[in-house]
């Protein structure tokens, strides 16, 4: 069985990430989310919380939810036939992640299926959810319930202001 591993940010996990992640489960059987950091973005929500979100999402299922630490060809060799799953929501998406394909390829002969996003998650983004929440705007639609809930939790236990 080949292992789906789906690797981002997820600040914070979107109904279109939740649809990719089911997508790639029923594709590949086995679904490893590698939640990251990126040193160039600041983060709105802790790794830990994204990393709740999400496992709040996937209960009962084949899917594993953990930090990504170093580079991710060294992490995916963890695993049997590994196979990375992306998804574009529209041809600038599409030609970044072509990038990466290529990427990815070179360091550690990682292969790539980009999946468009279905049609009824394709204008929800992560920046568009972060937006929301600054604005104390209602998550419903965004977010899968389970996650909305771990982030609402998180945000009325928090005092930043900034948020």
């Amino acid at each position: 069985m080949r292992t789906a591993v789906l690797t981002g940010m997820f600040d914070p996990f979107t109904r279109g990430h939740e649809d990719l992640v089911r997508r790639a489960l029923s594709l590949f059987g086995r679904v490893v989310v590698l939640v990251s950091r990126n040193a160039k973005k600041r983060a709105l929500l802790p790794v830990e919380v994204r990393l709740e979100a999400i496992r709040a999402c996937f209960p009962a299922e084949e899917v594993s939810v953990v930090p990504l630490e170093g580079l991710l060809a060294d992490f995916v060799r963890r695993y049997e036939s590994p196979v990375l799953v992306r998804g574009a929501r529209n041809g600038v998406d599409f030609d970044y992640e072509t990038q990466l394909c290529a990427i990815n390829r070179q360091l550690g002969g990682i292969d790539t299926v980009v999946l468009p996003a279905s049609g009824e998650f394709s204008h929800i983004s992560s920046t568009f959810a972060r937006e929301l929440i600054r604005y104390g705007k209602p998550l419903e639609g965004a977010l899968p319930a389970p996650a909305a809930e771990v982030v609402g939790r998180y945000l009325h236990g928090h005092s930043d202001p900034s948020l």
